[in-house]
């Protein structure tokens, strides 16, 4: 059974493990630990405001892993949306299970808009959050509060209703 629940400190190295698999190995982006310091202090930088960092478990086993930076102005960046490749698509929905959790919480803490970068080689990524009510927006449209990562070359928003 799949769970969602708000980061611990005994998920640091799975959570590390699984992002840089899936940066790396799996899609080729130029990234490491050094470049993710939010990773080595989640709670201080992403557990704050209305912001948080949720992992998805099945049978303690980490699948996914969802965090929101609250960025003022009743917005917020979406980071570090990663699902096990063994649990992606439709059939588990680990990804649309978590989106969904976080756009829950945007409601319930009243965020108007969710705004994320992402690289261009995350085809199927940039399919979900289209499907999913995001549209492509161009750099200079960010907020200026945005935290935006060096290899981010596609940024979208979504409107929370």
């Amino acid at each position: 059974m799949m769970e969602i629940a708000v980061y611990s400190k005994k998920y640091e190295q799975p959570v590390i493990d699984l992002i840089l698999d899936i940066q790396q190995n799996e899609f080729g982006v130029p990234v490491t630990i050094a470049d993710q310091p939010d990773l080595l202090n989640v709670e201080n930088f992403y557990c704050r405001n209305n912001g948080n960092f949720w992992i998805a478990t099945e049978h303690d086993q980490l699948v996914g892993t969802i965090a929101l930076i609250d960025i003022g102005e009743r917005q917020s960046a979406l980071r570090k949306m990663f699902v096990h490749k063994d649990y992606r698509g439709k059939d588990k929905a680990i990804g649309q299970r978590l989106l969904d959790y976080v756009t829950d919480w945007c409601k319930a803490k009243g965020i108007d808009e969710i705004y994320l970068g992402t690289f261009d080689k995350l085809i199927a990524a940039q399919r979900f959050y289209l499907k999913n009510g995001f549209v492509e927006i161009a750099a200079e449209a960010l907020p200026e509060n945005f935290p935006r990562m060096q290899v981010d070359n596609m940024f979208f928003k979504c409107r929370i209703s």
